[in-house]
């Protein structure tokens, strides 16, 4: 069987919360944003899951239940940095999820599916994509013409005809553990923001050959990649959630 692990990224602040909160533990029905997140990489077949923790750390820990490893992200320093400081959890072996703890609507169901498929086709790294009428402001994906998986592009760096495309990146994965931890080591924070970013890994990883692909959502399961970054939005996660529970 193989193994798998979860890593998720719970350091921000989150300040277009106007809280002092961290942003991961404003509660959605009752609790915590995050929770929602560990328990559907349990309900996936994660054995092990480490929150990577930063801003008020000690709250974050205190307010999840959840039986959890934890790594602290001392300084932010971009997604791939954050990855980076739970290497010694990631290993060699197996898979590891990667998602963030501020989308709460994502489901064990879905995350089984992109597991399934990563395996299947013995992928290097599968990303969940979704489909969207307004896509603006994400990274999409590029698709060469047979429809295999070719980049991420964020949305401030893509052309007017990238841009046109409908399908995004999500900022869920799941990676070849072995592959993760050595495209990590390689990493550079030579960009604009001077940050290491986890969608570079995606481009070392197809460069030594190994198959990236990725699973879209279409539809109401679009929902599932939502992030959570104003109390609004968290308003509107919690009516989702309320409905699927009718």
């Amino acid at each position: 069987m193989n193994k798998l692990k979860a890593v998720i990224l719970a350091a921000g602040k989150g300040t277009r919360m106007n809280s002092d909160l961290p942003k991961v533990i404003h509660k959605c029905l009752g609790r915590p944003m995050v929770h929602y997140v560990i328990q559907a990489c349990k309900d996936a077949g994660a054995g092990e899951v480490c929150v990577i923790v930063g801003y008020k750390g000690r709250e974050v820990k205190d307010a999840i239940y959840d039986v959890v490893d934890y790594v602290e992200q001392k300084e932010q320093l971009g997604t791939g940095h954050a990855v980076k400081c739970a290497k010694d959890f990631i290993g060699t072996e197996g898979d590891t999820l990667v998602l963030c703890g501020d989308t709460p609507l994502i489901t064990g169901k879905t995350l089984t599916e992109l597991v399934e498929k990563h395996r299947k086709e013995a992928n290097g790294v599968t990303v969940l994509s979704a489909i969207l009428d307004d896509a603006t402001g994400y990274g999409r994906i590029i698709r060469d013409a047979a429809g295999n998986f070719e980049k991420i592009i964020e949305h401030k760096d893509a052309t007017e005809e990238e841009r046109a495309c409908k399908e995004v990146n999500s900022g869920m994965y799941i990676f070849n553990s072995e592959a993760l931890s050595a495209s990590l080591d390689l990493l550079s924070n030579d960009n604009a923001a001077g940050e290491y970013y986890l969608t570079d890994t995606i481009a070392l990883i197809k460069k030594i050959g190994l198959k990236v692909s990725a699973l879209p959502l279409t539809g109401d399961a679009c929902d599932e990649i939502r992030g959570v970054n104003t109390i609004d939005q968290l308003e509107e996660a919690e009516q989702i959630m309320c409905h699927r529970e009718d």
